[in-house]
């Protein structure tokens, strides 16, 4: 194999990940899972796709080995192939958001309270949980944390937050996550905690990104 016909296979095999991660579709197919093992109809749910569709971009990301899936009697489930696929979906966010000043503008449009919610950053939430002087409350669905959690969080989904904030205590400072910088359950909790006279912020990211950080994580039966 001569040096051209080398450069070509080779930059073609990267050119794989980047047709894979082409589409809008499989992007947040690629969120989904990374937050769990999903099945092929409960991701067709959440993203409004029919489930034929929602299969063949599945099958494009697995092409890519970008995901891994398994079959339970009639059923398929997919998941995130590895940490460093995790690391790739923030890569892909960090630079869209450097570079396209359109994502700025979509965010502040959406997330409208964001800027006056103070975030914490890993290094600072790390240092707190240590000294105990936080909570750390995972806000997604009830599925994603018994599927994997930050270590030392208590999950509350963001839906039965205002029935529950009897379970916590009101002398510390609470700190919200979800399932990752765009998602708005951390966001909800935030101004549901502080209409109700607690002092609260969110974490600047979500459970992928301190996963994919190397950051100490509880996984199912730990």
């Amino acid at each position: 194999m001569d040096k051209r016909a080398f450069k070509d296979q080779l930059y073609g095999q990267f050119a794989r990940v980047g047709k894979a991660l082409s589409s809008p579709n499989r992007i947040e197919l690629m969120e989904l899972v990374a937050q769990r093992e999903r099945t092929v109809e409960s991701l067709a749910d959440e993203v409004g796709m029919t489930i034929g569709n929602t299969s063949a971009h599945l099958q494009v990301l697995r092409e890519a080995r970008l995901v891994e899936s398994r079959k339970e009697g009639l059923f398929v489930h997919y998941r995130v192939a590895d940490d460093v696929v995790l690391g790739l979906i923030g890569s892909l966010r960090s630079v869209a958001g450097a570079r396209l000043a359109e994502v700025d503008r979509l965010v502040a449009s959406y997330f409208r309270d964001r800027s006056t919610m103070d975030a914490i950053g890993f290094d600072e939430l790390k240092a707190r949980l240590k000294a105990d002087s936080v909570i750390l409350v995972d806000v997604r669905p009830a599925e994603e944390y018994a599927a994997g959690h930050i270590a030392g969080a208590i999950s509350i989904p963001h839906d039965e937050l205002e029935d529950r904030l009897r379970e916590i205590p009101k002398d510390k400072e609470v700190v919200a996550y979800c399932r990752g910088p765009y998602c708005v359950f951390a966001d909800q909790a935030v101004s549901t905690l502080t209409r109700k006279r607690r002092k609260a912020r969110r974490l600047e990211a979500g459970f992928p990104e301190w996963k994919a950080a190397g950051l100490p994580v509880r996984k199912p039966g730990k």
